[in-house]
């Protein structure tokens, strides 16, 4: 069965563009032109993946992702003419699998989607609930613990967490849990990844000053300790 792919933006040759060439392509494609009616469709015919536009009527692209978050994991492409830093950090943290910057390629575009695709395949044949020395997660649901309260975390905190408990005692440079996470090399998110680092600390740490759990390798990057390490 074809992947369906919801394309949400205000702009109708956009929209038709990138339609045609995803139906080329191989991709059931279905629209929205504003942010309701993007979580209506999102709704009524759930997606394998969402390419977004950042300024939409109604409710801009970050707060439909932000929706979407609440309820899914499925993927999230922003396709926007800006390019700013902030904007880029900010769709990050709400959880954005990629960033295409307009104008773009037809091309270039289906390669991310196919890419952004790949990964969350792979990420479906992992172990669903993960535990390690009193931190859990359960990815069906979305919910994480620590020493059984529940957290509240953000998107990219979840699966942060989530990869890290895949892999105790494994040492993972800024890139390379970026480069897992979202699929992203560039500096902007490498340099991002401190600050989700240390909220996630806050939040699974009784001491984030002295973390027993998430730990920095000085000069490389950030390990989660097995259970049991000092």
């Amino acid at each position: 069965m074809a992947k369906r792919v919801l394309v949400v933006d205000d702009e109708e040759w956009v929209v038709e563009l990138v339609r045609r060439y995803l139906v080329s392509a191989g991709f059931a494609v279905v629209s929205a032109a504003d942010g309701p009616s993007a979580l209506a469709r999102f709704q009524e015919e759930p997606p394998d993946l969402v390419i977004l536009d950042w300024m939409l009527p109604g409710l801009d692209g970050p707060g439909v992702a932000a929706r979407i978050r609440e309820r899914s994991g499925v993927p999230i492409i922003f396709l926007t003419a800006r390019t700013e830093e902030a904007d880029r950090v900010k769709g990050l943290e709400i959880g954005a699998d990629d960033y295409v910057t307009k104008p773009f390629s037809a091309r270039e575009l289906e390669a991310r989607v196919r890419a952004v695709l790949r990964r969350a395949e792979v990420g479906h044949g992992r172990a669903r609930a993960l535990e390690v020395g009193g931190l859990r997660v359960d990815r069906d649901q979305r919910e994480a613990w620590a020493d059984g309260c529940l957290l509240d975390l953000t998107p990219m905190e979840f699966d942060l967490l989530s990869l890290l408990l895949e892999n105790p005692g494994r040492v993972f440079t800024r890139l390379e849990l970026l480069e897992a996470l979202r699929g992203a090399t560039d500096e902007t998110f490498e340099r991002a990844i401190d600050s989700h680092v240390k909220r996630l600390r806050q939040k699974i740490e009784s001491d984030s000053k002295s973390p027993r759990h998430l730990v920095t390798v000085f000069g490389v990057g950030y390990k989660l300790t097995r259970e049991g390490e000092a």
